[in-house]
């Protein structure tokens, strides 16, 4: 699974951020000239339906380590998080099937994320595990920087994922502009 670069320039100081500006890349310019479509990011666990297949996210190396085969989303490049089958039987990963079971309607190949109580602190408040598609949720959003940071400040969803076709093009959080995620109060 590709990861979006952030749309803004951000400015590091020991590894974290300390501010970020209206700079665009000319890579991303497409953006604020109001290309593309804005979706919601979906704070979960990466999974792939691959070939009809539930596949969850590792890191390269513990997927070697393990000696568990995988499918690398781009081998060209070697990303350093590939896809590794669901194993059905494995009782640690039961919560991936319940998602996959609990979403009859996500069965086409594509990646989706785990959402529900048992993935990342449930910071949607959910009752059960399910998928949720990647860029299913769209987002009308004015393409300038106060813009998309008020839209942020305004909406509560962890970040918005530009598409470019059905490519990823770049992504914008909450945190980025030092809004809170997940918000706290009520769900």
């Amino acid at each position: 699974m590709k990861h979006p670069k952030c749309l803004f320039r951000r400015q590091f100081v020991n590894g974290r951020q300390a501010s970020i500006d209206d700079h665009v890349s000319n890579t991303f310019k497409w953006v604020m000239n109001g290309e593309g479509v804005a979706t919601e990011k979906v704070d979960g666990v990466p999974c792939a339906i691959i070939d009809g297949k539930l596949h969850r996210q590792m890191s390269r190396k513990l997927a070697m380590a393990m000696g568990v085969p995988f499918t690398d989303p781009d081998p060209v490049k070697k990303r350093w998080d590939v896809w590794v089958e669901v194993d059905r039987s494995d009782p640690a990963e039961k919560w991936f099937w319940r998602a996959y079971l609990n979403t009859p309607w996500c069965r086409e190949d594509g990646t989706y994320e785990a959402v529900g109580p048992h993935f990342k602190g449930n910071p949607y408040g959910l009752d059960e595990d399910f998928l949720e598609r990647h860029g299913r949720i769209k987002h009308d959003v004015p393409r300038t920087f106060e813009g998309i940071k008020d839209y942020l400040r305004t909406h509560e969803i962890e970040g918005l994922v530009f598409w470019r076709g059905q490519e990823v093009g770049c992504q914008i959080c909450r945190k980025d502009f030092g809004f809170e995620w997940p918000v706290k109060g009520d769900k």
